[in-house]
Order: C-alpha cells, then sequence, then structure tokens
C-alpha cells in the first residue's frame, strides 16, 4: 500500500495572481486553474489554505508536481515544506 506524501507550498505571490497565467490558452495546459493543474495528477490534491499558501498530497506523483513547481516560470519563489 502507497503513502502519500504531503506538502506545504507558500508562493511569493497570491495564488489568485499566478492563476491569471490560466487565462491564456497557449500557456495553460488545458486547464482554468492552478488547483486543477495538480488535481490532474492522479493521486494528487491541492488545497488553497491561505492567500499565496497551499497543502498538496499525493500518493505517487509528487517528484512530478514539486519539480514542476519549482521550475515553473510564472512564480517568483516557491518554498516547499516537507509534512510527515
Amino acid at each position: 500500500m502507497e503513502s502519500y506524501e504531503t506538502i506545504k507550498v507558500t508562493f511569493s505571490d497570491s495564488i489568485s495572481d499566478i492563476e491569471k497565467i490560466f487565462a491564456d490558452p497557449e500557456l495553460s495546459w488545458g486547464v482554468s486553474s492552478l488547483k486543477e493543474w495538480i488535481d490532474g495528477y492522479e493521486s494528487s490534491r491541492f488545497t488553497q489554505i491561505a492567500e499565496n499558501t497551499a497543502i498538496i498530497t499525493s500518493e505517487y506523483n509528487m517528484d512530478c508536481v514539486k519539480e514542476w513547481l519549482l521550475k515553473t516560470y510564472f512564480t517568483k519563489t516557491v518554498k516547499i515544506q516537507e509534512i510527515n
């Protein structure tokens, strides 16, 4: 049985500002929000808990999610904190 990984993600920008990128069809990867993009990874869930903070859980895609968050070009800084 797999166990879920949980991270707390703090963005330098507000999530609502980050989500403006999803208004551009060429940059949005076919989704309309950051939550929809994260939730699109099988077994992954995005829960916003503050203006610029979210909890993400994933059963087996967390490495991909973290890599995308750290390499993305639409936010200046992303802080990822592992939660046990």
